[in-house]
């Protein structure tokens, strides 16, 4: 047909001029007319006819409901004054290009070919429930209003094509539930507009390719539960907010109350991008979600926008919500920024989980919260600033857990106790290979201190250059019953609190001074360790009593015998008995002095066996020393009894002659008898120190006997 006027129609015009003004009823007039009606020849063989109506204003109804037409319908430019109704009509194909609609009721259409709104205004619902179509449905620069309501319906829609939605724009509800799209679904550049509900609800809908919601801007909900959707979902920058009000309820009461991206229960096949640019007010859900590929978050922004509460565990709220969601690939979180917690429980990912270089603020309350995840390679936070607590306990790592240079500070603490929570808490983890709290480009820091128990690492526990613990009051390290192949223990300061290594079991242990110069208790009790990790040479004796005089700072000078023999044990295992000894001698010495102060009465007795003992046969390691006593009383004994003169004889028939030195030999050594001891009589001073002789010799030359007897065996 020709078109009226050189501009053709305005479609916004409030009083288009009459020349424009046309029965809607008169659409179909013509038909089967070889000229002069609307009816255009075909475009290419086996392609139905078009019936193409530009730059009118359509007055009164277009009524099409339950009718069967095997033509093309194109209106271009066109302005009607009521819904054209297709309801259960079978089409060719239609389409509105640039026009006005007061809204399309389409409910169980069938159409063979495209149906389009491109470019068009629908001030109303657009009803396609039911609708089956044969190719695509477009939406392409569209815009469609009904605030408040909904303004495209289009449950249990069929589009054997794509569902094309670039930079549409809606005020209201866009509704695909149930919904079943062949190809892709492309809502790049789109603006979704519904503060007060859901902006997109497409539960249970599937899509046979990639769903596109790149570049939108998104006020309300999406919600995505039990979708399905084969390729790709991606909302690669695009930001999404929510205008209820804080005390508004949520939409679902049993959800986070702010949530704005819903995604439980969602299957995809491949990736799903929420990063390059995202930013998402509300907390973003994916529990129970299923995905075949890679979870990107990488420069994403998280806000939980939710006011913190007293003694709320989850601080700002959740930001993301993840628990019992199942990664094919890696989890990808490089540089995001969230705002809120990150709760992960029972999250299960084949690949590895990276947050490098993000930061995760949760002031007094969990930033991270992963307790009983699955991570099949590495679980890596490198340089991550966290205001919060980072909670793992249960948590089962193929790889590595690294922390390298991470800084996590204002841990919160537990709902029902007055303690605070660690920054880093891993209690029953099982790390397949190393467990990484050490300095990078920066040092790694904890102000709440890190809590491993009963964890098991296959390979190396590091606090290489850690600054651990604030608080004199509390636990900067609890390592209780951690298993590790190599423990490294060389923070870059004393840590600020208590030091729990009970039951600890490594192969070897890395450590310095600055450990050991912990502010609070250490607890070494069943620590085991087979060797050190730089081996104390056999001369240098001045390593050993640093390291003694580490033990003894580190247990405030209280007695503990397990750690001097864990020490003495590790020693004589790699062959340096001398220095062994050296260490139980101490440890004996220690002992004394814990029996002295606990009887008060008794206490100078105590102490002098002690120094008796400890000088003269080392507590019984040192049997060299007992024979050089043993030599010193025969010297002694036998300058006595030459000065003292003879002794009377006992029996005047013996002819044995007097002879001071084997004599005092004879009392001297026990067991051994020279014919000496009982020949001569002894009165006085020298029946005393005779006596002495004999108990001495019996003293030490046991503890020699005893002393032989252990090289011997060696």
């Amino acid at each position: 047909m020709t078109e009226t006027g050189a501009r053709g129609l305005d479609v916004f015009d409030p009083s288009p001029p009459r020349a424009y003004r046309m029965p809607a009823a008169d659409v179909l007039r013509g038909l089967g007319e070889a000229e002069g009606g609307w009816l255009l020849p075909r475009r290419k063989p086996n392609v139905p006819p078009v019936i193409r109506v530009a730059d009118k204003f359509l007055t009164g109804p277009l009524d099409l409901r339950a009718v069967e037409l095997n033509y093309l319908l194109e209106f271009v430019r066109c302005r009607f004054e009521e819904p054209p109704d297709l309801r259960q009509g079978k089409l060719a194909g239609i389409e509105f290009a640039e026009c006005r609609l007061p809204g399309l009721l389409a409910r169980n259409l069938n159409s063979a070919n495209e149906v389009s709104l491109a470019g068009s205004t629908v001030e109303g619902l657009v009803d396609l429930t039911d609708a089956d179509i044969a190719a695509s449905l477009s939406l392409r620069d569209s815009v469609l209003r009904a605030p408040g309501g909904v303004a495209l319906q289009a449950d249990r829609v069929k589009l054997a094509g794509a569902l094309l939605g670039q930079r549409v724009s809606v005020a209201g509800e866009l509704r695909l539930a149930s919904a079943h799209v062949g190809g892709y679904g492309n809502f790049t550049g789109a603006t979704l507009d519904n503060p007060a509900g859901y902006a997109v609800r497409a539960t249970n809908c599937h899509v046979g390719g990639s769903l596109l919601l790149n570049n939108t801007t998104i006020r309300g909900t999406v919600l995505l539960a039990s979708a399905r959707v084969e390729s790709e979902l991606t909302l690669r920058a695009a930001v999404v907010t929510d205008g209820r009000e804080e005390e508004e309820a949520a939409l679902d009461p049993h959800a986070d109350p702010t949530s704005t991206v819903v995604l439980d229960r969602v299957t995809v096949g491949g990736d799903v991008h929420l990063d390059r640019g995202f930013s998402g007010a509300g907390t973003v859900r994916m529990v129970n979600a299923a995905l075949g590929g890679t979870l990107s978050l990488s420069g994403g922004r998280f806000d939980a926008r939710q006011a913190p509460e007293d003694n709320d565990p989850t601080g700002h709220g959740r930001a993301l919500h993840l628990d019992g969601a199942r990664i094919g690939g890696d989890i990808v979180g490089r540089r995001a920024h969230v705002r809120g917690q990150v709760r992960m429980v029972d999250l299960q990912v084949k690949g590895s989980l990276t947050l490098d270089g993000s930061r995760l603020d949760n002031p007094r309350a969990d930033a991270v919260l992963g307790n009983r995840s699955h991570i099949g390679s590495n679980l890596t936070l490198r340089e991550v600033e966290v205001a919060g607590g980072v909670e793992l306990r249960g948590v089962r790592i193929g790889a590595n857990l690294d922390l390298r240079g991470s800084r996590i500070t204002r841990p919160g603490r537990y709902r029902h106790m007055a303690a605070g929570k660690p920054s880093l808490d891993v209690g029953g983890a099982v790390i397949g290979r190393d467990l990484i709290c050490a300095r990078g480009a920066k040092e790694f820091v904890a102000h709440g201190g890190v809590r491993a128990r009963r964890a098991q690492v296959g390979r190396m526990a590091n606090f290489a250059g850690s600054v651990l613990g604030d608080k004199l009051d509390s636990h900067a390290l609890n390592l209780l019953g951690l298993q590790v192949q190599e423990l490294v223990l060389t923070p870059i300061s004393p840590p600020r609190g208590d030091v729990t290594l009970r039951q600890v079991r490594c192969t070897s242990l890395d450590d310095n001074e600055a450990f050991w110069a912990a502010t609070g208790w250490i607890d070494l009790e069943e620590f085991r360790y087979d060797s050190l990790r730089h081996p104390i040479d056999l001369r240098d004796d001045d390593e050993v009593d640093r390291r003694l005089r580490w033990l003894r700072q580190a247990m405030r000078r209280t007695y503990r015998p397990g750690p001097y023999d864990q020490f003495a044990e590790m020693l004589r295992a790699c062959g340096n008995d001398e220095h062994a000894s050296t260490v139980l001698v101490e440890k004996q010495r220690l002992r004394f002095r814990a029996l002295a102060e606990g009887r008060r009465w008794l206490r100078p007795l105590v102490l002098l066996w002690s120094w008796l003992q400890r000088s003269m046969v080392g507590y019984g390691y040192r049997p060299a020393r007992a024979l050089a006593w043993l030599v010193v009383s025969w010297v002694l004994g036998s300058v006595w009894f030459t000065v003292a003169g003879p002794l009377e004889v006992i029996n005047s028939d013996d002819r044995l002659s007097w002879h001071a030195w084997l004599y005092t030999i004879d009392l001297v050594v026990p067991i051994v008898d020279l014919g000496n001891k009982n020949r001569w009589q002894t009165s006085g001073v020298s029946q005393w120190i005779a006596a002495g002789l004999i108990v001495t010799g019996w003293v030490l030359a046991t503890t020699v006997a005893a002393g032989l007897g252990r090289l011997l065996k060696r």
